[in-house]
């Protein structure tokens, strides 16, 4: 754990991360494992984990002196093996003295959930199967959503709508409502909301056997809260989840964490200078969008970069930059682009004839490259640009927003958000790029189909110039000769860590500026260097993955 500083000089705020990239398994996966789990353990081992985990979870949490006092604990539970999970837990947490009430719509459709029902009843849990005339578990202390897990696919309907709309609204209330698994209506996989209206909002999830890439992309940080990962005793199991799924070995899902990418962080030696850690060429900025290479090129040299330059593409631009003369400004045409150890091309370029005629010039330098923003609109517009991206054969980082990764996939941006891990695949692969596709739970691809889901970030960076000043660090990390993917993994993840500390310390997220990130970003980088450098330092988080380590 560190220490934060206010940076109005206030007290200091404390903030941990867990270090370790944790693996993310899509449905197939976790189905696959319980096949094969299943055959090799006694007849429903596995829901009987499942509700001694969440009992347990629950119980960790309740408040003292409170066990005999009402109904503490309120459960809906659905038909399939989710709400058979939530009847094995009612069950423990009856064993165990706390008062429970599980509302039952309907019959158990599946053997393990028959047999969850049938252990209930031995027990003397409380279950109903009528929507109550009064207020339902107007006295408990936490509600658990067990209505459908992972293999939903289509929306609540009916009396689970209803329920769904009741335990989100204790959620918005400031209430404690558990869901097993995934929140009910979520698609573990993508993170889409088969139905808003209709949808589970939890402020805990514990998810079973693995973490799900769902909880963490599009929709799913919303609905997820506080994510938890209860392994069910299946870590052997789970070592190697993509050889128990024939066809599916390109599908390595990954959580991002320094764990990841400290090891390939740029080094400073004591016998180095300014040349050791390249130089960087921010290149747009074109009449009225001047200020956002400034953020990049500014965000670049927080992010360690030897020399940075402008290109400007304004004739009007500033002649230096008053607020870090360290940026040399130029003015376009009189840069040579072979200097360069790496280009940021895009912010502010707009899409005029001259800014294509520029873009295809760049194309043809063959450096790494962070193409951002008007570039990646230019190249989805020109299919000679695109041609030439698709013939790069040095690293090339796209940064694309949904709609952006729309135009150059030629879909809407609804469909990119359908699927945003599909989409990001999609793209690494047509254009042999590493991708980082911008959003709640930016997704990254390599052209080998890994994938990384960001944890970090938050409602603050949704305001101009946060896209700007991720190119810069992108663009200073590939030119120090960090490698793509470990780069756009870094930049990501520290990007939104930086959002999160000065949120945490009140700066956000309503008003927090593109300006206040990269300074953050330069304590964070840091800190992480130095950890992993030092591996007695405690911030990294503890050693384990069991069902109390919070994961975001």
């Amino acid at each position: 754990m560190f220490d934060t500083p206010d940076t109005d000089a206030g007290p200091a705020l404390s903030f941990s991360t867990d270090a370790r990239p944790l693996p993310l398994y899509t449905v197939a996966q976790i189905k696959a494992i319980e096949t094969v789990s299943m055959a090799e353990l006694p007849p429903h081992t596995l829901m009987g984990r499942a509700g001694q985990a969440a009992a347990q979870f629950i119980l960790d949490r309740l408040p003292a002196g409170f066990l005999h006092q009402g109904p503490r604990v309120w459960l809906a539970a659905g038909p399939g093996n989710n709400g058979g999970d939530a009847l094995a837990s009612a069950t423990e947490l009856h064993l165990r003295g706390v008062a429970v009430e599980v509302l039952l719509p309907a019959e158990p459709t599946t053997d393990d959930a028959r047999w969850a029902l049938q252990r209930a009843k031995w027990a003397g849990v409380p279950i109903k199967s009528e929507w109550p005339a009064q207020h339902p578990g107007r006295h408990a202390v936490w509600y658990v959503d067990g209505l459908f897990g992972i293999g939903l696919t289509r929306p609540l309907e009916g009396v689970f709508a209803t329920l769904a709309r009741y335990l989100s609204a204790h959620t918005q209330q400031g209430g404690q409502v558990l869901a097993l698994d995934v929140p009910s209506g979520l698609n573990s996989d993508t993170g889409l909301a088969l139905d808003p209206e209709n949808q589970v909002q939890a402020s805990h999830t514990l998810s079973f056997i693995g973490a799900k890439p769902g909880l963490y992309t599009c929709s799913g940080r919303d609905y997820s809260g506080s994510v938890w990962v209860a392994p069910l005793g299946l870590e052997a199991a789970t070592t190697d989840p993509i050889g128990l799924v024939p066809g599916t070995g390109d599908t390595h899902q990954t959580l991002n964490a320094p764990g990841l990418f400290a090891a390939q962080l740029p080094r400073r030696k004591f016998a180095t200078h300014k040349g050791s850690f390249g130089s960087l060429a921010v290149i747009g900025g074109d009449d009225g969008m001047v200020g956002a290479p400034v953020l990049s090129g500014r965000a670049a040299l927080y992010a360690g970069a030897g020399k940075v330059h402008l290109v400007l593409m304004s004739n009007s631009g500033p002649a230096y930059d008053a607020q870090h003369p360290e940026l040399m400004v130029h003015t376009l045409g009189s840069l040579d682009w072979s200097a360069m150890s790496a280009l940021t091309v895009g912010p502010g370029m707009g899409q005029s004839r001259r800014a294509k005629d520029l873009l295809k010039e760049i194309l043809q330098v063959e450096m790494p490259k962070v193409l951002d923003a008007d570039a990646l609109n230019l190249i989805a517009a020109h299919d000679d640009l695109a041609g030439l991206l698709q013939r790069q054969s040095t690293a090339v980082v796209l940064t694309p927003h949904p709609l952006e990764c729309a135009r150059l996939l030629g879909l809407t941006a609804a469909e990119v958000q359908r699927d945003r891990v599909l989409a990001a695949r999609e793209l690494a692969k047509r254009y042999a790029c590493v991708v980082v596709l911008k959003g709640s739970g930016t997704v990254m691809a390599n052209p080998a189909g890994d994938v990384t889901v960001n944890p970090t970030g938050n409602a603050g960076l949704a305001t101009g110039g946060t896209g700007d000043v991720l190119g810069g660090l992108l663009g200073a990390l590939l030119a120090q000769g960090c490698p793509a993917y470990a780069a756009a993994q870094a930049a990501v993840y520290l990007h939104g860590l930086a959002a999160d500390v000065l949120t945490a310390a009140g700066h956000g997220p309503a008003g927090l500026t593109a300006s206040e990130i990269a300074p953050m970003f330069r304590t964070l980088f840091n800190r992480v260097c130095r950890a992993a450098d030092e591996p007695d330092v405690s911030w990294l988080g503890p050693d384990s993955t069991q069902a109390d380590l919070p994961l975001a």
